[in-house]
């Protein structure tokens, strides 16, 4: 067995064959830290596959553009909360040690390697290639000292009425204490000089309520454009070279861009008593202040004010990232809003499946979901949640409504179908999780409007997330009580239904049913229930369940049978799981794994996962559903649902997966979803055993796939093949 060089230096070390040449290598127990891969360089790794994306030349310009500003995003939040936890741990004196090996410090140490690294090539990304290209096709970014006269006039006088208002210098003295700088917002730090010769330091905050790039017009002389000319100036540099008019009477010496980046990672004490909500919005308010975890400055910045940054900020020296501009690359985003329909991906229609339209008669969409269970591929077929409870809210013959919300936005259709139930006397209950991170806030409001207008709202569960996501609606048909039933692999969030890969079912089946109602009194009440119907629910029997069908395919295979998992997952974190995978490889059966993020098991090590292969799919969608094929000797089973395999899923969070047992369903979850992104060779990303990743390579003859077009084409119309002549390919 060969272990090669990868992201884990621990996991460099091959093993040494103890009886020379010809000798057998013996194989690793499970347990060795060098058969996985560390979480946090995982998650370093998905952020090099988005920046690849920004670099794709075959992506339109302002997909680009927004690659590289989620990236930027996705380092902030990585900051937050994953370096924020690593420092936490040497605080408080408990650092922990992962299955690979790593400690605190080591990963420190990588992970600031890995961002170095990432910054630099986003930068050069934008420098090189975003901006002069964009500069090409009539969409300009100057720079202040770069614009005509006419044009900083324009730009001075929009400082004047605009901007001006909104600032607010704040001054560093004996009297004054060091300012508190928010985090994730754009600041400057000024040198000014008074009359007097002496030399003081001010703060002043970028507003992040004013776009960061400010439009300008075009000089008369440039020659028109196909599509017109766009000319832009960071905000930034606007309010750097104004800022005399900030300090009256003294001079500015100098101006240098600083961002902050804080621990947000909230620790709620829920087990000592008190409101939940109260502690929850606590936390939102206390976030501001957490610890500060990284410092980005640009190169310019001189060692007195880099100083005089770090001693009160007090930040570590390795805490600071030295950049070039823009410090923030996530406020490039407005950019890519801006009319040049040319320049981004071209928008399509989802498909709409005629039997839930909200044109039709509300009798009409509850016996379509009699007629058989409905599956929808989000975003390629509409997200008709919506609708749904719409008529649920309206239908004379529903009793109650209850459903889960995780993530619902600040402008929620959802929770407005659930108040026009309510107005229509339906019993709604309402689990609102308050720890949806970074969601909190827009959580807290809802659960605040929802018992105003007299739902039954439940806070969360103390010591766990609920993160599934179902809705039940209870409807009275005759003499008899009848269930619907919505389960999702995705947030209840129409917003997301437009960006993310996800999957919904309707189901009035009377297991699924009746287990979802034991989840809702679990939820909602006391109830010590560990066994379902037909769900797999976290952290009840979730886990188990999922290691007994592993085992149970690991077992057809040694008879014989041909063993074959599918996971379509966003991240494969948990060890337990990860040895069973190992075995099941060790078998001799084919494992395929879709992980989109995090992935700490080492595919293609000899005599260990062998037989497992990872792809992993990043495209102009998020990729976000989760399936779970187990081939069952024959007897195939497919499960849906919310859960990824960390241990955060499978112990800390309140999860379900549905088993989806319609043929026709299961022929489409199998031989068209999972099949087709199995095949993509245009998208997809191949793991290697170290951890990294390369591109799939079309083999001779073969056409070029991309599994998420493929599924546009199929909403569109264009395509209406199956693509179960590629499952052929695959068992090859």
């Amino acid at each position: 067995m060969l272990l090669t060089q990868g992201p884990n230096p621990r996991a460099a070390a091959g093993v040494a064959s103890a009886g020379g040449a010809g000798a057998v290598q013996p194989l690793p127990a499970l347990d060795d830290p060098r058969l996985y891969v560390n979480r946090e360089l995982s998650l370093l790794e998905f952020q090099r596959r988005v920046l690849e994306e920004a670099l794709d030349e075959s992506n339109p310009l302002l997909e680009r553009l927004k690659f590289l500003a989620i990236l930027d995003s996705n380092l902030d939040e990585f900051f937050m909360v994953r370096v924020a936890g690593l420092k936490q741990q040497l605080v408080v004196g408990n650092p922990e040690t992962g299955p690979d090996g790593m400690g605190v410090t080591e990963q420190l140490e990588a992970i600031r390697a890995g961002v170095t690294e990432l910054l630099a090539q986003a930068h050069e990304c934008w420098e090189r290639r975003l901006l002069p290209a964009l500069a090409e096709a009539g969409v300009e970014i100057l720079g202040y000292s770069a614009l005509g006269e006419e044009q900083r006039d324009e730009v001075n006088r929009y400082f004047a009425e605009t901007v001006f208002p909104v600032l607010t210098p704040l001054a560093f003295d004996p009297a004054r204490p060091f300012p508190h700088i928010s985090n994730l917002c754009l600041n400057l730090a000024v040198l000014v000089r008074d009359r007097g010769g002496v030399t003081h330091f001010a703060q002043v905050k970028v507003p992040e309520t004013l776009p960061e790039l400010v439009a300008v017009a075009s000089p008369q002389a440039e020659p028109p454009a196909p599509h017109g000319r766009h000319c832009f100036v960071c905000l930034h540099q606007v309010i750097a070279a104004n800022l005399p008019a900030l300090f009256p009477g003294l001079e500015v010496l100098e101006a240098h861009p600083f961002h902050i980046t804080r621990d947000a990672d909230m620790d709620i004490q829920e087990l000592e008593g008190g409101d939940l909500l109260e502690k929850i919005e606590r936390g939102v308010r206390q976030r501001r202040f957490g610890d500060v975890v990284r410092l980005k400055v640009s190169p310019s910045m001189p060692a007195r004010i880099l100083e005089l940054l770090t001693a009160n900020l007090r930040v570590e020296e390795s805490d600071v990232y030295r950049m070039s501009e823009p410090l923030a690359l996530n406020r490039l985003m407005c950019l890519h809003g801006i009319d040049r329909p040319d320049l981004r991906e071209a928008p399509f229609t989802p498909a709409v499946l005629p039997d839930l339209d909200i044109s039709t008669r509300t009798e009409e969409v509850f016996a379509a979901v009699r007629l058989g269970d409905i599956l929808l591929h989000h975003p390629f077929d509409s997200f008709q949640l919506v609708d749904f409870l719409r008529k649920a809210a309206h239908d004379p013959d529903v009793l109650a409504i209850k459903i889960t919300l995780y993530r619902v936005g600040p402008d929620s259709p959802v929770v407005d179908a659930l108040l026009r139930a309510l107005e229509n006397g339906k019993q709604v209950a309402v689990l609102v999780e308050l720890k949806a991170r970074f969601d909190e806030q827009s959580n807290i409001e809802w659960a605040r409007m929802l018992e105003r207008a007299g739902a039954h709202v439940v806070h969360g569960l103390v010591g766990l997330k609920v993160h599934a996501k179902a809705a039940l609606v209870v409807r009275r048909e005759g003499e008899h009580i009848r269930r619907y039933v919505h389960l999702s692999t995705g947030n209840y969030n129409p917003m997301h239904a437009h960006c993310y890969t996800d999957l919904g079912l309707f189901t009035c089946d009377p297991q699924i049913a009746a287990d979802v109602s034991d989840l809702f009194n679990y939820l909602t009440g006391y109830s010590a229930k560990s066994e379902y119907r037909k769900l797999l629910v976290a952290p009840m029997n979730l886990k188990a369940r999922l290691g007994e069908l592993i085992e149970r395919e690991i077992e057809h295979q040694r008879r014989g049978q041909r063993g074959h998992l599918i996971f379509k997952l966003n991240a494969l974190v948990d060890e337990k799981m990860i040895r069973l995978l190992y075995r099941a490889s060790q078998s001799g059966m084919q494992v395929d794994l879709l992980v989109r993020g995090m992935c700490c098991l080492r595919p293609g090590l000899e005599g260990v996962s062998d037989n497992i292969r990872v792809t992993s799919i990043v495209g102009r969608f998020l990729e976000h559903s989760r399936l779970y094929y187990f081939r069952n000797g024959g007897a195939e089973e497919v499960y849906t649902g919310s859960s990824d395999l960390m241990p955060r899923n499978l112990k800390r969070r309140v999860e379900l997966l549905c088993p989806v047992e319609d043929a026709r369903l299961l022929r489409y979850l199998r031989d068209e979803v999972l099949v087709t992104y199995l095949a993509d060779n245009v998208q997809a990303r191949h793991m290697r055993g170290d951890g990294s990743y390369e591109r799939a390579v079309p083999r001779p003859g073969e056409g070029l796939i991309d599994a998420q077009a493929w599924f546009i084409d199929r909403a569109m119309g264009v395509r209406n093949e199956p693509a179960a002549p590629l499952l052929r390919r695959q068992d090859r």
